[in-house]
């Protein structure tokens, strides 16, 4: 067999996969590809739609956590807060009441955290924002479904990325030059097939990194793999678990508001910041600063009793400037992934990017109806011929 006949074979076989794999998971593509490109713009979009997330700043001190969390919990009797989060000196706080498993909810109560004012009580379950955050992650399917159908589609994304960049690689330079542009006074066959051929060529590159962090989320072997690649080998650990012992002693004041001023005073100038609720009598209250505002891997992890307040020292998913390149990477997943990594510059790239990779098998199911047409005129066509020669026989 010679070279060429060899080159065109692989290339055949390639287009197959890249065919019948967009074909299977086109449907997948276009919803993960579109309901990304809206999340891009959450922060900003939330905030021009709901005006209770923005409050007036004070020059005085924020209510006590403890109070903060006393006064959501009315507000939903029966329901326990399960993390209370910090953004701005214009922002509400928003204390979320989160449960999973069996009979599943998610609420949260946004306040004003100078005067306690409650603005708004919602189940997330009804906001937009949650709506498109569900159908990204499980396509509105049950939880447990979705994630298994998203992981499975996201192995084949990787396929159908790789696949089309091998055939988009030009045969040679002249066919290189009209590979970068789209020939808007085509016609409607060939901008169509420039719109699919040039732009998925560049949205790959940038969706590359999409898929790749999309499946270290969907695959906990590949969060490990990553570990393992930029430590140099080390198995990935657990994040750490500390246990808090009831002293049966009245501490001075709630141990929750003691936490948190320790927090916020050894990190001056941060204004966004989590306080993670113990689950239950034993664990320990995590507080997580970000310590990059838009950015959520440089954070600094702090750990403490929740009877006592004494701190914890964390080995691993600590202190950021303590992490090992491969728990960095680990905790670069979501950045990466939303483009947060690269500010507001990086999420509207990855709308763009969002958008393309929507249009996609929209493109190239055109694409593919018409060479089926095409094969189907030519066999009519055909047949035509054929029913027609026995009167030219007879003529």
């Amino acid at each position: 067999m010679s070279r060429s006949n060899s080159k065109s074979r692989f290339k055949k076989i390639i287009q197959w996969f890249h065919l019948w794999l967009g074909l299977v998971s086109g449907l997948v593509f276009f919803i993960m590809g579109l309901t990304g490109a809206i999340y891009a713009y959450q922060p900003e979009l939330s905030r021009l739609t709901q005006p209770y997330l923005t409050v007036q700043e004070e020059s005085r001190a924020y209510l006590p956590i403890s109070r903060l969390s006393e006064i959501a919990a009315k507000q939903l009797p029966g329901k326990k807060p399960t993390r209370i989060i910090y953004y701005a000196k214009d922002r509400a706080v928003t204390v979320h009441f989160i449960k999973r498993g069996s009979d599943p909810y998610y609420w949260a109560v946004y306040l004003n955290p100078y005067s306690g004012e409650v603005l708004k009580t919602s189940n997330t379950e009804t906001e937009f924002f949650r709506f498109i955050l569900r159908g990204h992650m499980y396509l509105w399917l049950p939880q447990q479904i979705g994630k298994v159908v998203v992981a499975v589609c996201m192995i084949l994304f990787t396929v159908i990325v790789i696949s089309g960049l091998i055939l988009w690689w030009p045969r040679n330079k002249n066919a290189r030059k009209s590979s970068y542009t789209v020939k808007w006074n085509a016609s409607p066959k060939r901008l169509n097939y420039d719109l699919h051929k040039v732009l998925g060529f560049y949205a790959s590159w940038v969706l590359f990194f999409i898929v790749a962090t999309g499946l270290a989320w969907s695959f906990e072997s590949v969060m490990k793999a990553e570990y393992w690649l930029f430590s140099g080998g080390k198995e990935r650990p657990t994040p750490p678990k500390f246990v808090s012992a009831n002293p049966g002693v009245n501490t001075d004041g709630p141990a929750l508001d003691q936490i948190l001023q320790t927090a916020t005073q050894s990190y001056p100038g941060v204004e966004h910041y989590q306080v993670r609720l113990p689950d239950s009598d034993s664990a320990s209250v995590n507080v997580i600063m970000y310590l990059k505002e838009g950015k959520y891997a440089p954070a600094d992890n702090l750990y403490f009793d929740q009877y006592t307040a004494r701190r914890f020292t964390a080995s691993n998913w600590g202190l950021y400037k303590d992490a090992n390149a491969g728990e960095k990477a680990n905790r670069m997943t979501y950045d990466i992934h939303t483009g947060g990594i690269g500010g507001f510059a990086g999420r509207t790239l990855v709308f763009f990017t969002g958008l393309i990779a929507a249009s996609l098998p929209i493109t190239g199911f055109y694409i593919w109806w018409g060479k089926k047409k095409k094969k189907k005129k030519k066999a009519v066509a055909k047949l035509r011929i054929i029913q027609k020669a026995p009167e030219r026989e007879l003529v």
